[in-house]
């Protein structure tokens, strides 16, 4: 990919950001008053997560860990570690994953962002509870041109490609996150 067809990937999908918003949008949470939080109803059966006050269907659940970093958890509760929306045309990386190397960041940019350039809807990639990769896709209800069969191939073919990425990166959350002991890989390495 050309740097050209970087930069209009970057333009289409609002990657660039101006410096400090971030840090605004962490105080702004941080110093929020708790006591006006929203009232989330979860339905056991279906997993759907609903607000109590507006009835609404929420998708996913911003949450602030105790180091001030915000992140999301989508409605199934997995993490979400990247996504891309076709219909309002934006680009979403966790910022709890801040410090996965910037090329692997870059290169999950472009697979989110190509996926719903051909597909349409939106894609996300997130992490289950034992830290492997889920990615889903779902649209509008309005959207009539979304092909789900077409999309789900499109997710075989990525995961097929880009099955070493994966691979690196749940062995990251295993580590990073999940603290697990990872020596026994090393250990097989050297055998």
């Amino acid at each position: 990919m050309s740097k050209n067809e970087d930069k209009e990937i970057r333009k289409v999908y609002n990657e660039e950001s101006r410096p400090g918003d971030e840090e605004k949008l962490h105080s702004d949470t941080l110093n929020a008053d708790k006591s006006k939080g929203r009232r989330l109803i979860i339905n056991k059966e279906t997993g759907k997560i609903t607000n109590a006050e507006t009835g609404e269907e929420v998708s996913d659940i911003q949450v602030v860990t105790e180091d001030g970093s915000l992140g999301s958890v989508s409605a199934g509760g997995r993490i979400i570690l990247c996504g891309a929306n076709a219909y309002e045309m934006k680009y979403y990386f966790n910022p709890l994953f801040k410090k996965i190397p910037e090329s692997i960041q870059k290169e999950l940019h472009i697979i989110s962002v190509l996926f719903t350039q051909e597909a349409g809807g939106i894609f996300t990639i997130e992490f289950e509870d034992d830290g492997s990769i889920t990615m889903e896709t779902t649209r509008s209800e309005e959207d009539i041109t979304y092909d789900e069969v077409s999309a789900g191939l499109l997710i075989g073919e990525v995961r097929r490609q880009r099955q070493d990425l994966f691979e690196a990166l749940q062995m990251y959350y295993r580590a990073m996150i999940l603290h697990e002991d990872m020596s026994h890989l090393l250990s097989e390495d050297d055998e």
